[in-house]
């Protein structure tokens, strides 16, 4: 039987989904075809046609947005709303049922969920309380390993360390300290959620087989960004009789640096015998051009399953490969324009040009460059070199790294500095001279000032981007991030990088129309730079419903669409990123780039840079191998020029050479 309103916006492969027979349905959905709308006619369709009941259904998902999005459309299509239907994130349904069968999941009836802060703050008291020092066993480390350990199912029982590997053999014992305090005391981190559901599931036949029942079909979307144990959560309950629907799209797994298993995909087929494919190939986002650059860039990726994306609309202008003003000459919504780059430290140069043309941007998923973690301990470090007195810069770091400088410490100085209206740099040298602190923490206070006294000395002659190299150096900063996660260190150390290019870009703003040239060693400079950080940290950026520029990474652009797309940064090492070159990595690079490029609607335009600053020199850039293997007939290519009517006088572009420095009044 067929339900006409159900059935007429549908073009033929989504309608051949939706109605499918009840075995297992992998729909692979491409890039803008319309996969949410299938998953939720499918629902709807099971619904209206009685082939099921609103209590046989579960759909589950990434995101509370696209939980909640989901549920509403069903609503819609069925014209009220869905009681009975559990739709939700993988971690919000094994919330609830940890809820209704606490007991049997080993739980107190209210137990308490952590959020990764706690989490973080957890694990340094379970550090402390083992003796261990903190510099040396990272609570950041501990939960990463932590985390990742129970997203592919393990318990410390089930990781066999060798006795000789102390890392390993101390991290599981950290791990195990961590988990008995969780029991005694009735809390529960985010990972745990879906490991503790699981071993629910599994260990209770009799609940097991009940749910079994109940969720004869389950629906799944993204299904390739599913980890470990979000598989054999979904394998436990459709056991032998249940029917799973999914829709996945293999050429946007791009999530393999948090676990996501692309993996499972070959692995359903294997354990499922009776699946059936689907593709979705039409498109409904782009242009015909930005669709052939994917399809012809994707293709170059081994062990697909394989697709190609096509679309009723014209071709489009073709593709162009330069940054140029074009934001500012758009005519229509700023909010239609996205540049998307592979690392967070690509953003601070798109900030300043956007400032400096007053157009409003708005950092999608993240923080303003300058007001990052690394960015302000790096400041304040920095301010303390010209202003001793600067309380909020003093405390900022003064243990940071660790010191044995704790908060027990810092209150003495705050009460000392109010008592006698001194800074806290000089309630130091007090409480030092005078003895009122026991020799360890007196020791490390003394270091702490010695350390900036030190500095000053040392780069006091240097010009200003040497002064930020020295002091990220001799601070410790680099190396008290690397003892957090992998991609969490390499990103904090990118983004300091880039501060020293920063300084190294920085020429101050000319007084009274007067330059000053080129940039002298002293603190005139730096004073003037941390001037310059605090104004472009200060500038408020563009609220959620404003009309400005979004600046995203690739990773936080999976999912949005665009009028306007700026590909930023195609350069060999920076996208591909180095740490990626080997194969496996590098066709997870190539999906990122799929992905990036199937976020445009209209144009799109890839952008590489001739040369970059890279620790400490300036290299000449390689443009990205995903360029060549887009067809030439594609892609038009265009060069910056010069702007000659920035100049005094006329000159032609015969006149430089690339990497040359000039300099010219402001007009």
């Amino acid at each position: 039987m067929e339900i006409p309103h159900l059935l007429d916006s549908l073009n033929k492969q989504q309608r051949q989904a939706v109605t499918a027979p009840l075995e297992h349905i992998l729909v692979l959905a491409g890039a803008g075809s319309g996969k949410t709308k299938c998953l939720t006619h499918r629902i709807a369709w099971l619904l209206q046609t009685g082939q099921a009941y609103p209590h046989n259904i579960l759909a589950v998902t990434f995101t509370n947005k696209a939980a909640n999005e989901m549920r509403s459309r069903i609503d819609a299509l069925l014209n009220q709303p869905t009681r009975g239907l559990w739709v939700g994130t993988f971690h919000g349904i094994a919330h609830r049922l940890l809820r209704i069968y606490w007991r049997e999941a080993n739980l107190p009836q209210l137990f308490q969920i952590l959020d990764s802060d706690d989490q973080l703050r957890t694990l340094k008291r379970v550090i402390k309380a083992l003796g261990l020092d903190e510099k040396t066993w990272s609570p950041k480390q501990a939960q990463h390993f932590i985390n990742a350990h129970k997203d592919d199912g393990l318990r410390p029982k089930d990781i066999i360390a060798d006795e000789q590997d102390v890392k390993l053999t101390q991290l599981l014992s950290i791990y195990r300290a961590y988990e008995e305090t969780c029991q005694r005391t009735g809390i529960v981190d985010f990972a745990e959620l879906l490991l503790r559901c699981y071993e629910l599931l599994r260990d209770n036949p009799q609940l097991l087989e009940h749910y079994q029942q109940r969720f004869q079909h389950l629906h799944v979307d993204e299904f390739q960004d599913t980890n470990t144990i979000q598989y054999q959560w979904l394998r436990l309950l459709v056991g032998n009789e249940g029917k799973l629907f999914i829709v996945f799209d293999d050429d946007q797994s791009i999530f393999g640096w948090r676990g996501a298993k692309i993996e499972n995909i070959q692995q359903l087929e294997k354990d499922c015998s009776d699946t059936h494919l689907i593709r979705l190939e039409q498109n409904y986002r782009s242009t015909g051009t930005i669709l052939a650059a994917a399809n012809a860039l994707i293709a170059n990726n081994q062990g697909r399953l394989g697709k190609k994306l096509w679309t009723q609309d014209k071709a489009g202008k073709p593709v162009f490969q330069f940054i140029a003003e074009k934001i500012q000459d758009w005519q229509g919504k700023r909010q239609d324009f996205a540049i998307l780059y592979r690392t967070t430290a690509q953003s601070r140069q798109f900030e300043e040009a956007l400032l400096q043309k007053n157009i409003s941007y708005r950092i999608y998923g993240g923080l303003r460059f300058y007001e990052r973690l690394e960015i302000k301990d790096m400041l304040a470090y920095l301010r303390l070199l010209l202003h001793r007195d600067d309380d909020g810069a003093f405390e900022r770091v003064v243990n940071r790294p660790k010191r044995n400088i704790g908060d027990r410490t810092v209150a003495v100085l705050r009460g000392i500095a109010r008592q006698q209206g001194l800074s806290l740099w000089q309630a130091a040298r007090t409480a030092i001279n005078s003895k009122q602190f026991k020799a360890r923490a007196s020791n490390s206070l003394a270091a702490f000032l010695q350390l900036i006294e030190r500095l000053t000395e040392q780069v006091k002659d240097l010009p200003l981007h040497e002064q930020v190299e020295q002091v990220k150096i001799a601070s410790g900063l680099v190396p008290h991030y690397q003892k957090e996660s992998k991609e969490e260190a390499q990103r904090r150390t990118e983004n300091l990088e880039e501060l020293t290019n920063a300084a190294r870009q920085f020429f101050p703003h000319p007084l009274d129309g007067e330059g000053r040239g080129e940039a002298k060693p002293g603190w005139e400079d730096l004073s003037e730079f941390l001037d310059h950080a605090a104004l472009e940290a200060g500038e408020r950026q563009g609220g959620r419903f404003d009309d400005c520029v979004q600046l995203m990474t690739l990773h936080s652009a999976k999912g949005l669409e665009f009028q306007v797309v700026f590909l930023a940064g195609l350069e060999e090492g920076l996208f591909p990123h180095q740490n990626s070159l080997e194969e496996s990595k590098l066709q997870e690079e190539r999906r990122l780039c799929y992905v990036g490029i199937t976020r445009a609607r209209q144009l799109l335009y890839l952008c590489h840079s001739e040369s970059r600053y890279h620790y400490g020199k300036r290299d000449r850039c390689t443009p990205s191998r995903f360029l060549s293997e887009i067809p030439a007939g594609l892609i038009q290519e265009i060069r910056m020029r010069h702007p000659v009517s920035q100049f005094k006088k006329p000159v032609t572009p015969h006149d430089f050479q690339i990497g040359q420095r000039v300099k010219h009044r402001q007009l």
